[in-house]
């Protein structure tokens, strides 16, 4: 097996909470905005791939360097090896993306590029022809920052998100990986309870099954690199072995989700279903001020709506103080709700233990954080 440098990228704020997943898998890592960079071989491609819950993407860095001129950025493409990526056959759409660089014209670079990567391969493969590109997909991607070249190709087809479950959605679906941060992001156990009392189309809920049984998220769905002859079927077909023999179906779980909105609740049932979860999630229609529970050291993680319409903002806010009022009495259950509200605390009536910035998508978020006590310690 060979050694790459591999990247997985992740949304602003959630860098920490990939890196401990690319260590949990085994590889060392360091961070950077929006990426984790580590190195492994084809199995940590496939794995990586497999397990990943809060990255959006597994990708290869094939080459970096410095680019403030056209012939700069052909030539150091040109002096790379594509062809221990690219079959002679490869399919190879290339994008681009430029910022703060000298070389601005995205499109102009993405040209560049290609020109530069069929010039190697022809040479490479002594083809005097056109390239056919009938063969594996390889999706290139030439990012300039700072006139800083980096050259990857995309390992996960489809974003990570994608974990194949969601056949129906609402208005605003908050993605999969988020989610899965912001369970990764509490001190949620298996053992305890989960509700989601804003569920929407279940993803909170699920996330936390998947999580709670060790259930890989990408077990359900394909790989562009599944198709890659390098990287082999077997590495892929260990990969889902794994992924088999380290499921815990017989954790028992408590997660429940509610909804305000019962149509919401009926698209997380189909999903919750189509996750082979359906068993393991109560769903049911009910306001968030109606919470009650004889549990104790729960958990609640939620993403209420946040008001970001004008006219909607006083009917969010009478909810957030409802809902401070419907938990202040489970002073064992820890609360995290995710919103853009900056004056979330005031409408809640209490000032958070911890605050996290996180973006859900382009807008800017704060995950309050508060605190139950915690459990009596196991004499055991």
């Amino acid at each position: 097996m060979s050694t790459y440098t591999l990247m997985a990228t992740a949304a602003m704020g959630l860098e920490s909470v990939v890196a401990n997943e690319v260590k949990k898998l085994g590889y060392e890592c360091r961070t950077d905005n929006g990426k984790v960079i580590f190195q492994g071989d084809e199995s940590a491609i496939a794995r990586c791939n497999m397990w990943l819950r809060t990255a959006d993407r597994v990708k290869i860095i094939v080459g970096e360097f410095k680019a403030t001129t056209f012939d700069q950025l052909f030539e150091a493409t040109k002096a790379l090896p594509w062809e221990q990526y690219l079959p002679k056959e490869a399919e190879f759409p290339v994008q681009g993306k430029s910022v703060k660089s000298t070389l601005f014209s995205v499109s102009d670079c993405q040209a560049i590029v290609k020109k530069a990567i069929v010039e190697r391969l022809r040479s490479k493969y002594k083809i005097q022809t056109w390239l056919q590109e009938t063969g594996p997909l390889f999706k290139i991607e030439v990012s300039l920052l700072k006139d800083k070249a980096t050259l990857t190709i995309d390992t996960s087809g489809a974003g990570l998100h994608k974990r194949g479950y969601r056949i129906a959605q609402g208005g605003a679906p908050l993605k999969e990986t988020l989610a899965a941060a912001l369970i990764q992001l509490t001190n949620w156990q298996p053992d305890r309870p989960f509700v989601d009392p804003f569920c929407g189309s279940g993803t909170i809920p699920i996330e936390a099954a998947l999580i709670g049984q060790n259930i890989a998220p990408g077990f359900n769905r394909e790989f562009l690199s599944e198709a890659w002859h390098w990287i082999g079927e077997d590495v892929w077909e260990n990969a889902r072995v794994e992924a088999e023999d380290l499921a815990n179906y017989d954790q028992p779980l408590d997660i429940a989700g509610s909804d305000i909105d019962h149509r919401m609740v009926e698209v997380a049932q189909k999903n919750a279903f189509e996750a082979g979860l359906a068993d393991l999630i109560q769903f049911k229609q009910m306001n968030v001020k109606d919470f009650s529970s004889t549990k104790e050291y729960g958990v609640i993680v939620g993403n209420p709506p946040y008001g970001e319409r004008l006219g909607d903002r006083p009917e969010v806010e009478k909810m957030y103080r409802e809902m401070g009022q419907a938990f202040a009495d489970y002073d064992t259950w820890s609360v995290y709700m995710l919103t853009s509200h900056e004056g979330f605390e005031e409408f809640y009536g209490k000032k958070a233990t911890k605050k996290r910035k996180l973006f859900n998508g382009f807008i800017r978020t704060d995950y309050y954080q508060y605190w139950g006590k915690r459990p009596p310690r196991n004499k055991d």
